[in-house]
């Protein structure tokens, strides 16, 4: 049986990047991969059938509570389906709901966890959910932000911005890689060569910097228009949008800057982003 490393974030703050150069960096294409390709590469842990499996029957509807006290079986399938480790996509809380843990540590090899500005995730989110902006801010105040309960996903729990990131970052660990969005896009070479040493890796610079290129916002972006992608939401013309950072410069109000600000100006300051 294998182990279970996550890929962690708050919604919209640079997972599928990650999880794009990973895949590209082990397999190795001759070109880039279409989006949907991600699948055969990595599990979701809100994956319905695991849930199902784990219930032994269909679990759409099924309280909450009950999806919670399934989830730990749920993700030891997920590890049990590889002898070596495997890579999880994860936006749930590191902590419990209905007291029960979101995140399996008996089956937990690692994790990789990104954080992004919250004052572009607010702009990047409310085009994903379909919200005002003041909406998707609210949202990131929200300790009860959900996702899931779809016939392919079930309900999980993210929290608050706050409270996802210091869940995930609030104990220095050996086997918990930490990066920001904005590392990602401005110092790529530096951020992704960490990643792969996290894991282990030590690709050649040609490799490492084909992995880059093909999982470079631009790429997917093409990628997408011209194969589309299955996590693109029903609210959105495209799942990749812009991919810049520091756009909230532009599209905030001075007081949606400082509604976030007053909201996780903590978190920030200790990640720079104040």
């Amino acid at each position: 049986m294998g182990a279970l490393i996550w890929l962690a974030s708050y919604p919209k703050s640079g997972n599928t990047w990650l999880r794009s150069f990973l895949h590209h960096l082990l397999a190795n294409p001759p070109a880039p991969l279409p989006p949907d390709e991600l699948r055969k590469f990595c599990f979701a842990d809100d994956a319905r059938i695991f849930f199902d499996r784990a219930a032994g029957r269909a679990t759409q509807g099924m309280p909450t509570a009950q999806i919670a006290a399934l989830r730990p079986k749920a993700q030891a399938l997920m590890a049990a389906t590889a002898k070596q480790s495997v890579f999880v996509k994860t936006h749930s809380l590191l902590g419990e709901h209905h007291g029960k843990p979101l995140i399996n540590e008996a089956v937990t090899a690692g994790a990789l966890y990104v954080l992004r500005d919250p004052r572009d995730v607010a702009i990047s989110g409310a085009h994903h959910y379909g919200l005002t902006l003041d909406g998707m801010i609210e949202r990131l105040a929200n300790k009860a932000a959900a996702t899931g309960n779809t016939p392919q996903a079930a309900y999980t729990l993210q929290s608050s911005w706050s409270d996802h990131v210091t869940s995930w970052t609030r104990h220095r660990h050996p086997q918990l890689l930490v990066l920001r969005y904005e590392d990602m896009e401005q110092q790529p070479t530096a951020t992704f060569a960490t990643v792969a040493r996290f894991l282990g890796l030590s690709p050649p610079a040609e490799r490492l910097q084909r992995a880059i290129d093909f999982s470079s916002f631009k790429v997917a972006r093409d990628l997408e228009q011209k194969h589309g992608f299955n996590e693109r939401s029903q609210h959105a013309d495209s799942f990749f949008r812009a991919g810049r950072s520091g756009q909230w410069r532009e599209a905030l109000t001075p007081a949606q800057v400082a509604r976030i600000e007053a909201d996780h100006g903590e978190v920030m300051k200790r990640f720079g982003y104040l």
